[in-house]
């Protein structure tokens, strides 16, 4: 279904915020940026910067908690017929490698923006949101794919695990010297659940 025109603007607002939000922290650091800092550089007013996020820290994140929903999606959309195995591999590298970074989103601007989440004890709470949200929606996706009965642990398992090695990717990918590509990591860390 596609979206109303106020919808796509909501959506809009949203995004222009949280990329105002992760940009200006990284120019700035996180104690050098205020919420009326982020609204006026979208243009609107601090409140509704609280129409859409209830803390700098929130909207810092957003783009990293649109994308595990996307990958949810993605997941949900792969065809029934595929092995899950297979799937979630897919699933994982066109999102998060090939989608490392939105395109609406300047490279180093990303990349500077994840150090920055990982290494700011402020951001820390809601690094643990984007991972639990990247799990959810794995999870979920996982559960309607098996077809698994109410209550069944297989789902959040597994995405938990998937989670786990996208995480464990993506922590070598910012520290490794040489920088190493962030898709062989993530084949790398997948593969290694698949011994198991």
């Amino acid at each position: 279904m596609e979206q109303g025109l106020r919808e796509r603007k909501k959506q809009a607002t949203r995004q222009a915020l949280a990329l105002a939000a992760l940009r200006l922290t990284v120019e700035r650091g996180f104690d050098g940026v205020l919420v009326e800092d982020i609204a006026a550089e979208v243009g609107v007013s601090p409140r509704t910067f609280n129409n859409y996020f209830s803390s700098k820290a929130e909207a810092i994140c957003a783009l990293a908690v649109d994308r595990a929903q996307r990958a949810g999606a993605a997941l949900r959309a792969r065809p029934p017929s595929e092995p899950l195995r297979e799937a979630i591999s897919a699933t994982v590298l066109a999102e998060l490698a090939g989608g490392a970074v939105p395109e609406h989103v300047p490279d180093r601007v990303w990349f500077d923006g994840l150090r920055m989440v990982l290494a700011t004890p402020a951001m820390q709470g809601e690094y643990l949101r984007v991972r639990a949200a990247m799990q959810d929606a794995l999870s979920s996706a996982i559960a309607a794919r098996l077809s698994t009965p109410p209550g069944s642990l297989l789902p959040e398992v597994v995405g938990g695990a998937v989670a786990t090695a996208c995480d464990a990717a993506t922590h070598r990918w910012l520290h490794s010297d040489p920088p190493v590509p962030l898709r062989s990591l993530l084949e790398e860390a997948l593969g290694h659940l698949a011994e198991y």
